[in-house]
């Protein structure tokens, strides 16, 4: 055992016992680790939270948001450092066999190599935190290209721990991937294809933060709340977590409801199917009776009505000019009541508007209100909705039970 700097310097105090030796060898490595251990609590709990705390008064809310990775950043410096005095004191202080001393210096080297990752990859998420805090980061994220990082970087330390422990250098191990890369493209393919899918997400501006998506392929619907390296996270409304490959949004198809909230409104497209025995022309009594009920001339120019008009003709209008009026509908966007192509149930009527409101539930009440009010108003127009009969329905129609209403709708 070679003596050490810091042993001859302790040794006069146990010059006189019998195992001097020792009890020298031992102080002085005690006296190491109690130093390590002493600078490890100094920069971990006073001088790093202390420059933490100083950085943070320039920007409270910017840099604070910021406190747990900064504290996660301060305990890995601390031990980095440690890590290098070890190392750099190594000769001087610890007295140990030459065996020891190459497997203490080897885990020493690995250890500050681990550290070193863990203070890059503390490092590039500090620095997309700050990113994350300006106005366009939810426009462009970065999350897949920051694991990105980390991942090279715990390569490159997993690549330098390697040639330590073989004891040849780098370049070494390098060429040994050559052999090996048909297995790596294996292993790390989706990480792979969800690299390039992050780029292409990015760049063209597909989802982001926040984003209502719809993937019905994995079940999907509902807000971004991860776009991550490998997968995206969607939060459906049911409270329930989906996970979706990231380059299954580039490979696949998918809607993006981004547009419709960033747009004027939110689409309202039902139809009504009408009996087709009960449209009929309209004569002047009949116009008169159905403007004693409702105010024609509040929702229709009647100055502009055909001559002869039918009973559906006048609910068009009327349905029209209803939706015209109606306080949250957005009359800035495409609005009209229509007829489709006749069916064997019917001749269907479609109201087709934009909602102003384009939250969930108000969507849902509106659509429910305008439709109650034209089912309400059919039948003063003389015309009927369409129902289907059935055996069944024909045996309660006959005790004087009305048959329901069949209403056909398609909102999105």
């Amino acid at each position: 055992m070679k003596q050490t700097n810091l042993q001859k310097l302790v040794m006069p105090w146990f010059e006189n016992m019998p195992d001097a030796q020792l009890l020298s060898a031992l102080t002085a490595t005690a006296i190491g680790i109690c130093a390590l251990l002493f600078v490890y609590v100094f920069t971990r709990k006073l001088m790093l939270p202390g420059i933490q705390k100083a950085v943070t008064r320039l920007s409270p809310e910017r840099i604070g948001a910021l406190a747990p990775l900064l504290t996660k950043l301060n305990g890995r410096f601390a031990g980095t450092l440690c890590c290098v005095l070890f190392l750099a004191t190594f000769d001087n202080v610890y007295p140990v066999t030459d065996v020891a001393a190459l497997i203490l210096k080897t885990i020493g080297q690995v250890v500050l190599i681990i550290y070193g990752g863990f203070i890059i990859s503390s490092i590039v998420s500090v620095a997309g935190g700050i990113y994350n805090q300006l106005d366009f980061a939810r426009e462009v994220p970065i999350q897949g290209l920051i694991q990105v990082v980390k991942l090279i970087t715990f390569m490159i330390c997993a690549i330098l721990i390697v040639s330590i422990l073989l004891e040849k250098s780098p370049t070494y191990i390098l060429s040994g991937f050559g052999a090996i890369a048909a297995v790596t493209l294996l292993v790390f393919k989706d990480t792979i294809l969800g690299f390039v899918a992050s780029i292409q997400i990015a760049a063209n501006r597909l989802v982001t933060y926040g984003d209502w998506i719809q993937v019905d392929s994995y079940g999907a619907d509902g807000e971004v709340i991860d776009l991550g390296l490998n997968t995206v996270k969607v939060r459906n409304w049911d409270n329930t977590i989906t996970t979706i490959p990231t380059y299954m949004l580039v490979a696949g198809s998918f809607k993006n409801w981004r547009g419709m909230q960033e747009s004027g409104g939110r689409r309202i497209k039902r139809s009504l199917n009408i009996d087709m025995n009960s449209i009929r022309l309209v004569d002047e009594a009949f116009r008169e009776q159905i403007d004693s009920a409702i105010p024609l001339h509040d929702y229709i120019r009647v100055s502009s009505l055909p001559e002869p008009v039918t009973n559906l003709g006048l609910f068009r209008r009327y349905a029209e000019g209803y939706l015209k009026q109606h306080e949250k509908i957005n009359r800035d966007l495409t609005l009209m009541v229509r007829e489709l192509q006749p069916l064997n149930h019917g001749l269907p009527i479609e109201f087709y508007c934009f909602s102003e409101d384009k939250r969930w539930i108000s969507y849902e009440h509106l659509q429910a209100e305008i439709m109650d009010h034209l089912l309400a108003v059919i039948p003063i127009f003389g015309l009927r909705p369409y129902q289907s009969v059935t055996g069944q329905f024909s045996a309660n129609d006959q005790s004087g039970i009305k048959p329901s209403i069949k209403v056909n709708s398609s909102a999105s």
